[in-house]
């Protein structure tokens, strides 16, 4: 009996056409600049990966210098942004994102361009501070300028698709540097740090072909300051939940999981490689069906939700941990880690662009320094308190980390309430199928058509704009 007939496809090509339809909504209909800066993205997240997990091991094994002084050095490479990312949040509206982004991106270059002739730990301190530097204007620059290339309804799109890039460029590195780099031969450092500045290099190159954004007046952007800010309370109480839950769920998988599962069930190294790399799968696989499901949804829920999974995860975590062990306690630590996947990309999809919704156009580099700062207080603040539960009840550390979280979900719904409603909910990239417009500022190139072949251009263009300077375009 046939399947189909002459009135309709047959029941499994309408199923392949049913998933090609989702697939091609899935596609990003975003402008050829985004697409050059999330290239620029890969490259950068790639040298990362290639570098960071071998930096102490380079400086202890190859230099000489003592486990102590090492873990200070990345103390100061990882520290200077928490202090440098509010300057580079001005720097940003003042001389526009696409400027100091090319400053952070030469920075970073020369710090880690420089490790190879370090020597002395004076060196080391002196390039981790370059790098630093550098380190704390690239996230602030980099959310700025994709924001303001961006509209409203492409904004969630484009930052799930950063952190895709983000995790599958890190997690590539990181394989390929442990091919490279081997103690044995020391000058196989020397090429990890020589690729890993060639990356910010190549990313600087790219940046030629990004044109600026439009910017505000002159005097909105010398006007602003972190006064003006201050007074966004909302604002403000969006970065201490965003700081809580990234101290309580995102530090802890990533520094406090691995010892407390190797002590307490006895999983080996392999098996914690294991989870991690459930994790970056995940989160590559995830992240843009989840983005696009978001769409109309109210952003403080999915925030509420990605908290109550979060919390739900540290108890899972505990569970493993006391009442099973080995192969056992892998499968269930690889279950909840693909559940702890998933609430971060609804935290992912949602967090940069409600950001990006509540900021005025002349303070935009100011409030992604703040929420850059709030990540990075997190991830300072995590593992120091957890390294000190975890040596005094590992039972605790889990449980207050889940009571953390869900304090931080209510949080999320009481704030929900104080939201405006414009930025409350995620707008749906389909309204008029529209790419945001940028026009190359010669006559004959322009960057405005969009890679998506589907996508048109935007009725609102912003007008030519100038290498000298940006600032944000302001979506209706």
């Amino acid at each position: 009996m046939p399947l189909g007939n002459a009135a309709g496809p047959s029941y499994p090509q309408a199923a392949l056409n049913a998933v090609s339809t989702y697939l091609k909504g899935l596609r990003p209909e975003l402008p050829r600049p985004v697409w050059l800066l999330e290239a620029g993205g890969v490259a950068n997240s790639l040298g990362n990966g290639i570098v960071v997990p071998f930096l102490v091991i380079y400086l202890n094994d190859v230099r000489g210098i003592g486990l102590g002084t090492s873990g200070l050095v990345v103390a100061v490479l990882l520290g200077i942004g928490i202090v440098g990312s509010p300057y580079a949040g001005r720097l940003v509206d003042r001389i526009g994102a696409r400027t100091t982004l090319m400053g952070s991106l030469a920075l970073l270059a020369a710090g880690y361009g420089g490790f190879p002739l370090v020597r002395e730990p004076w060196h080391a301190f002196l390039f981790a501070a370059v790098a630093g530097a550098g380190n704390a204007g690239f996230a602030p620059s980099h959310s700025s300028l994709l924001a303001g290339l961006t509209s409203r309804e492409q904004r969630t799109a484009a930052y799930a698709i950063t952190r895709v890039t983000d995790n599958l460029g890190f997690g590539i590195g990181g394989l390929v540097g442990g091919l490279i780099a081997t103690t044995q031969v020391p000058e196989s450092f020397d090429v990890l740090f020589l690729v890993d500045a060639g990356t910010f290099l190549a990313f600087l190159g790219l940046l030629a072909f990004v044109p600026a954004p439009t910017q505000p007046d002159t005097s909105a952007r010398v006007g602003g300051s972190y006064a003006e800010l201050a007074r966004d309370r909302t604002f403000l109480w969006l970065l201490v939940l965003t700081a809580l839950l990234v101290a309580a769920a995102y530090a802890q998988i990533a520094t406090m999981l691995p010892p407390y599962v190797k002590d307490h069930a006895g999983v080996s190294e392999a098996g914690i490689g294991l989870i991690f790399f459930v994790n970056t799968i995940v989160l590559v696989l995830a992240q843009l069906p989840l983005a696009k499901s978001l769409e109309g949804r109210n952003r403080l829920r999915a925030l509420a939700l990605a908290g109550v999974i979060f919390s739900g995860t540290c108890l899972a975590i505990l569970l493993a941990g006391e009442r099973f062990s080995g192969t056992t306690a892998v499968v269930i630590l690889c279950g909840a880690i693909v559940v702890f996947s998933l609430g971060e990309c609804l935290h992912g999809a949602v967090n940069n662009p409600l950001v990006a919704d509540l900021a005025p156009p002349h303070l935009l580099g100011r409030y992604m320094a703040l929420r850059t700062s709030a990540w990075q207080l997190g991830f300072l603040a995590g593992p120091a308190l957890g390294s000190l539960l975890l040596a005094r009840s590992p039972a605790g550390l889990w449980i207050t980390a889940a009571v953390v979280c869900a304090v931080a979900a209510v949080g999320f719904l009481v704030l929900e309430r104080h939201i405006p409603q414009e930025a409350a909910f995620t707008p749906s990239a389909k309204v008029g199928r529209k790419a945001f417009r940028v026009t190359w500022r010669t006559s004959e190139m322009r960057l405005d058509d969009p890679l998506s072949p589907s996508a048109d251009a935007a009725p609102h263009q912003a007008p030519e704009a100038s290498h000298a300077g940006e600032g944000r375009h302001r979506s209706a």
